[in-house]
């Protein structure tokens, strides 16, 4: 069993940044990518970055230039990192990080991130 529990959410206002945190504890060998994905109202939910285990980064275009995704492996723990930068209103959503297993994909419950123009 693998827990992802995501923080760092808030409201700010348009430029402003945010650096979102998620938290694998558990059985987390099994976890080789993560994402970050993100779920604005009455939308489906999008992905915005993915890292490897090794801390190669992929980032969708809505992403691209201003999010960084980083990543540090440890023993039954690893953590997920977005610094998020020049925040639009856009950018609105429930983030949320996951973890593919051979057993299943795990999901955190996410952190509410809200730009005010």
């Amino acid at each position: 069993q693998v827990q992802l529990v995501e923080s760092g959410g808030g409201l700010v206002q348009a430029g402003g940044s945010l650096r979102l945190s998620c938290v694998a504890s558990g059985d987390t060998d099994c976890i080789s990518i993560m994402g970050w994905y993100r779920q604005a109202p009455g939308m489906e939910r999008e992905l915005v970055a993915t890292t490897t285990f090794r801390g190669m980064t992929h980032y969708e275009d809505s992403a691209q230039g201003r999010f960084t995704a980083s990543r540090v492996n440890g023993n039954n723990t690893v953590q997920l990192f977005l610094e998020m930068t020049n925040l639009k209103p856009e950018d609105t959503a429930v983030y949320s990080c996951n973890a593919p297993c051979p057993e299943r994909l795990y999901w955190g419950r996410g952190t509410q991130v809200t730009v005010s123009s």
